[in-house]
């Protein structure tokens, strides 16, 4: 069993969101769930890794009354007084702020609401929870911390800033100190449009980038695959900006920066998924996802046919990242490809394609081959479970989910060589001994039209073949990608860091 090196460090865990917390921690820990993607997932997993490894960690989170199924207007007095010491006796440290009392989700889809309550979370974090909690070491996590690092540095705790999104927002010193943020101690750790002259002749028209003032000031960073925070360091993304990347490329050629992959939810594992016809492992695979398969088609309307092979696309449907537009433009060619296999495709998927995918199927007529509805928890669940193989074309990605937990359920990736795709999927082998699935170097229609050949290739192959190939596969996913590694990793960074001489400003 692994130690922490470090005698009992104080962890400040500040993250927007979490799925769970471990018994012990608070008795409301069970109440406290707030998901919006993958952040929640790891939050989770390395809070309960550490909390399990006797680490004295502590968390600040948002108070999201609402999302807890907390109406403290409904409180007698007794259960008030209980439930005011429970906040204050416990390591759940909760921003109060009525901008997070009532919502419904983690972010809001107008920007400023989610600046305005990313202030209210960092003045609570900064002014508050922080000289309460007086940590050994603080993480944070994307542009809406990205100012703690900068007071983290000035008061000379070690911070991790972790970079899952390269989405940022910028505002002047004057905006930030409105909100009740007094940044003038810490503002020269901060990271501006322009080099700052001096607080004064910045403060009101020198707007801070608050996603690149977390990267500039924090001790040590990280990516959510080493791949992605290479193809930065390179500048092989038109879309980073160039002072986030600079400010990234300088911490990794400091030896500050790191990729550590995410993993997928702990729900994700057909043994005990609830949302399956039929639960299955590794050895029981092949004759599981056949009844899947027919649950899956009777719910959406695909032609009844557990030989037929089914394709799978279970992410958003954005034309930018995701490659919807690869899959689009094949859609005529692989289905008359593969007529007489009965090849279907199920899009489960909301964004700005769906549209597009619902006029081909239309003008088609490929209704029993072609199926395309919005995202639906469940029937995702039963797709991973059904599928035979799951499209994941994506130009970039950070890290991405859905192509780790597909091999949990026995269905292959067929996925663009970039990002977290290329560090958690490699092409099968001729033998099938290793790789575990199809991988495409070109972005373009003929690479994906590849990839989607490699996997028809395997398909018509010997079922035994086939059940030896895919029951390798299920439990290899099992061991690379689990939470417990993932926070093994992180534990890894904080013992460097907490080991590490500080140099304060």
């Amino acid at each position: 069993m692994r130690k922490i090196k470090k005698a009992n460090p104080r962890i400040l865990m500040v993250t927007p969101e979490i799925t769970s917390l471990p018994a012990g921690m608070s008795v409301m820990g069970g109440y406290l769930r707030a998901k919006a993607g993958g952040l929640a997932d790891v939050s989770a997993a390395l809070v309960g890794e550490l909390y399990r490894l006797g680490a004295d960690v502590h968390v600040a989170l948002p108070h999201y009354r609402k999302m807890f199924h907390i109406d403290v207007g409904k409180l007698i007095n007794d259960e008030l007084r209980l439930y005011m010491s429970n906040l204050h006796n416990s390591r759940i440290h909760l921003a109060e702020d009525r901008i997070f009392y009532y919502r419904d989700s983690v972010y809001s889809g107008y920007d400023n609401d989610t600046f305005l309550q990313s202030l209210a979370f960092q003045r609570e974090v900064i002014n508050n929870i922080i000289p309460s909690v007086k940590p050994d070491l603080i993480h944070c996590n994307d542009w809406m911390t990205g100012l703690i690092p900068a007071a983290a540095r000035r008061m000379g705790i070690p911070c991790l800033f972790t970079v899952h999104n390269i989405h940022t927002q910028k505002r002047t010193l004057a905006q930030i100190e409105d909100r009740g943020i007094d940044a003038a101690p810490f503002w020269q750790n901060l990271y501006y449009d322009r080099p700052p002259f001096n607080y004064e002749e910045s403060r009101d028209n020198n707007c801070v980038d608050f996603l690149t003032s977390g990267i500039f000031a924090a001790h040590f960073i990280n990516t959510v695959s080493p791949t992605f925070l290479k193809e930065i360091v390179d500048g092989q993304h038109y879309f980073v900006p160039e002072n986030i990347r600079r400010e990234i490329s300088g911490k990794y050629y400091a030896g500050c920066a790191a990729g550590i992959l995410n993993s997928p939810d702990t729900s994700n594992d057909p043994r005990s998924d609830e949302f399956l016809e039929v639960k299955y492992d590794s050895s029981s695979c092949m004759s599981a996802k056949k009844v899947n398969k027919i649950a899956f088609q009777l719910r959406t309307g695909l032609k009844c046919d557990q030989s037929a092979p089914l394709f799978f696309w279970p992410h958003r449907l954005d034309p930018v990242q995701k490659g919807c537009q690869l899959l689009s433009d094949l859609v005529y060619e692989v289905i008359h490809r593969y007529w007489d296999s009965g090849l279907q495709i199920a899009i489960v998927a909301n964004g700005s394609y769906q549209q597009i995918f619902r006029d081909i199927v239309a003008h088609h007529n490929f209704y029993e081959r072609v199926m395309v509805c919005d995202f639906d928890e469940s029937l995702s669940h039963l797709g991973f479970a059904a599928s035979d193989f799951m499209l994941m074309p994506s130009r970039f990605e950070p890290c991405g989910l859905p192509q780790m937990a597909c091999q949990y359920y026995g269905s292959l990736p067929v996925v663009h060589d970039t990002g977290g795709l290329h560090d958690t999927v490699e092409h099968l082998s001729e033998d099938g001994k290793s790789g575990n699935g199809f991988v495409f170097r070109d972005y373009d229609h003929g690479g994906l039209l590849w990839g989607i050949d490699e996997a028809m290739r395997f398909y018509r192959q010997d079922e035994k073949y086939k059940e030896t190939v895919i029951a390798r596969v299920m439990d290899d996913a099992r061991y690379r990608f689990n939470l417990s590694v993932t926070a093994g990793k992180y534990i890894d960074i904080y013992e460097s860091m907490l080991e590490r001489p500080l140099v304060q400003n």
